[in-house]
C-alpha cells in the first residue's frame, strides 16, 4: 500500500489547529502507515496494545483515537468500553480501523462506543477524510463547550467549568495518589468599592484580577475560575501545602501591586484579596466537596484575622483538617 496525500483534503474546517491522534494497533506496518499519513498535519502518538494505550492516553490527552479491534490481551472493543467509562474520555471520538466485515462485528464496534470504522486494507484518502471530519466535529464541540464554560465578564472559567474540573482532578488525584490544592479568593470590601467608584469600575477591577490569575496558571492542569460575585477559585493539581501557600502569597502581593485605589478599605488604600487554601493530601479519603468546605473555612479565617492575607489547611488521612497556617 502506498501512502500519499491521496488527493486534496476534504472541506473540513480545523481552524489551523493540529489534532492529537492516538493510534492503537498491534501491527507495526499499519502504525507506520498511519503515522506517515497524518504526522505532517497532526501530532501522532502510537501504542501496540491496550495497556500501553491507556498509559499514553493519560499523558497525551488525544483529540481522536484510531483503534484496531483484534489485539493480544485487551482487544480494541474492551479498550474502547473502558475509555468511555472515564469522565474525561467520553467525548473523544474513536474510529475503529479493522479487518471486520460482518454486520455483527460492525455492530460490536458501534456498541462499544465507536463513532466510525474503516476496513483494512484502507484507502488513505478515506481514512484521512474520516479523521478530519470527526476532528472538525470534536473541535466545534470543544468550542461550544468552552463558550458554555467561560465567565462572560472576566473571560476565565465559570463556576460550572470549575465544578467539572474539580471532580475530574479529584478523581485523577485519587487515582495517581497526588495532592490537590484549592484556593478560594475574595476581593476585600468589594461592595464599598462598587459604591464609591461605580459598577463599571468594579467590573474593571474583577477583570484585572481575573487576568492576573490567568497569568499565574503556570501548568496545563491549573484552573482559575470566577466562583461568583467577587469570589474566585484557583485549582492546583499536584500541589502540596507548601506550594499552595507560595502561590497564594504571590497572588496576594501581585494584587496589591496592581495599585487599584480603594479608599473605603480598612486593609490598605488599594484593592486587596483574602485567600483560603485547602490541600487534599495523597493519603486522604475525604470526598471532593471537603476541599471546598475547608477552603471556605480558611477564607473566613483569613478575613477574621484582618483580610489581605492567606490562611491554609491540609486535609490528612484522618477526617478533618491539620497543619493550619
Amino acid at each position: 500500500m502506498s501512502i500519499g496525500s491521496g488527493g486534496e483534503p476534504g472541506p473540513y474546517n480545523l481552524g489551523g489547529r493540529r489534532g492529537r491522534l492516538l493510534v492503537v494497533d498491534d501491527e507495526p506496518i499499519f502504525v507506520r502507515l498511519i503515522h506517515q499519513l497524518f504526522s505532517a498535519e497532526h501530532e501522532v502518538f502510537m501504542a501496540t496494545n491496550g495497556e500501553e494505550a491507556l498509559k499514553i492516553y493519560e499523558r497525551s490527552a488525544p483529540d481522536l483515537i484510531l483503534l484496531d479491534v483484534m489485539m493480544p490481551g485487551m482487544d480494541g472493543l474492551e479498550l474502547c468500553r473502558l475509555l468511555k467509562q472515564l469522565p474525561d474520555a467520553r467525548e473523544i471520538p474513536v474510529i475503529f480501523v479493522t479487518g471486520y466485515e460482518s454486520l455483527d462485528e460492525e455492530t460490536a464496534c458501534w456498541n462499544a462506543g465507536g463513532v466510525d470504522f474503516v476496513n483494512k486494507p484502507f484507502n488513505p484518502l478515506t481514512l484521512r477524510n474520516r479523521v478530519n471530519v470527526h476532528l472538525a466535529l470534536k473541535f466545534q464541540a470543544d468550542r461550544l463547550r468552552e463558550m458554555a464554560f467561560v465567565d462572560g465578564l472576566t473571560g476565565i472559567a465559570n463556576r460550572r467549568q470549575f465544578e467539572e474540573r474539580l471532580d475530574l482532578e479529584y478523581r485523577r488525584s485519587r487515582r495517581n495518589q497526588t495532592p490537590l490544592a484549592l484556593l478560594m479568593i475574595d476581593v476585600d470590601f468589594f461592595k464599598p468599592y462598587n459604591d464609591r467608584y461605580g459598577h463599571q469600575a468594579g467590573d474593571d477591577c474583577l477583570r484585572k484580577i481575573a487576568a492576573l490569575l490567568r497569568e499565574n496558571m503556570s501548568r496545563p492542569g491549573d484552573l482559575a475560575a470566577r466562583y461568583g460575585g467577587e469570589e474566585f477559585a484557583f485549582l492546583l493539581p499536584e500541589t502540596d501545602a507548601a506550594g499552595a501557600r507560595v502561590i497564594a502569597e504571590r497572588l496576594v502581593e501581585t494584587v496589591r501591586q496592581l495599585n487599584l485605589e480603594h479608599l473605603d478599605s480598612s486593609v490598605a488604600p488599594m484593592v486587596t484579596i483574602s485567600i483560603g487554601a485547602s490541600v487534599l493530601n495523597s493519603d486522604s479519603s475525604e470526598p471532593c466537596g471537603a476541599l471546598i468546605t475547608l477552603a471556605d473555612a480558611q477564607l473566613y479565617r483569613a478575613k477574621k484575622q484582618g483580610r489581605g492575607r492567606v490562611s491554609c489547611a491540609l486535609m490528612s488521612a484522618q477526617r478533618g483538617e491539620t497543619a493550619r497556617s
